[in-house]
């Protein structure tokens, strides 16, 4: 039976958390130290730490606030944002995350996934994949990239099939249609993409209450679950997430 993670995300800018709708009208959710080791105390599984106007301003990644962050917590701890070489995820690591993410310098450089896989292993490799729905593509699923800003006209499923081919050992999957606004996971995108790889899928976008973060894991066949709004404003606590998987036939940890 699969062990379901349960994953609080800070959405970081300018050294604060925030969180918005379809990736807009952004608002302050607190300190990102804070938050993670609050969660951490609450029995999270991970951390992702996401530094989201990195890519758009074309500046490194928050180090202090992630080193900051790494010394506040025990649970695994991800990093992804403005990420661009071999040495910018070394240095990531090295201030004490244990996954890389990467995103649009991924697509940029698709290389540059197995590079970073071959110098420190596939299991430190999280492809984050910012999508949403279109006609542009076969697959109807269109990747974004620079925080969504931008489309690119890649195929969702071709994307995810050459992001593993290059050595991601877990795809962070964010559907841009569904995020912020607790209207549930987009199963269906869940789903195809699921279905195209072998490796762990994190769902993200939409998540509104227990029921959600349920059918993302049987439904959408998820293997860890994302949230940022729900958590960071106090609607749902990680403990009743858990109790609800477990109610579903699933199994979670410390549940």
């Amino acid at each position: 039976m699969r062990t379901i993670r349960i994953i609080p995300c800070l959405d970081v800018d300018k050294g604060r958390v925030v969180k918005g709708i379809n990736f807009v009208d952004l608002r302050d959710a607190g300190d990102p130290v804070e938050l993670a080791s609050a969660y951490n105390d609450q029995g999270a599984d991970e951390i992702v730490f996401l530094d989201i106007t990195a890519s758009s301003d074309s500046r490194e990644t928050l180090h202090e606030v992630v080193r900051r962050t790494a010394e506040e917590i025990f649970i695994p701890f991800t990093v992804g944002g403005g990420i661009r070489s071999v040495e910018d995820a070394r240095q990531i690591l090295r201030l004490g995350a244990d996954k890389i993410s990467l995103n649009t310098a991924a697509v940029i450089r698709p290389d540059l996934i197995s590079d970073i896989a071959k110098e420190f292993g596939s299991q430190c490799v999280v492809v984050a994949i910012d999508s949403r729905r279109s006609d542009k593509t076969p697959c109807g699923f269109e990747v974004f990239t620079h925080g969504g800003r931008e489309a690119t006209g890649l195929c969702l499923l071709e994307w995810v099939r050459q992001a593993v081919g290059e050595g991601a050992g877990e795809i962070l999957l964010t559907s841009m249609d569904r995020d912020g606004t607790k209207n549930g996971f987009d199963i269906e995108m869940l789903k195809a993409v699921s279905q195209e790889v072998s490796v762990p899928l994190i769902a993200s976008g939409g998540a509104g209450n227990s029921k959600d973060m349920v059918d993302g894991a049987l439904l959408g066949k998820a293997d860890a679950l994302l949230a940022a709004s729900i958590f960071h404003f106090g609607e749902l606590t990680i403990s009743e997430v858990k109790k609800e998987l477990l109610k579903a036939g699933l199994t979670a940890r410390g549940a």
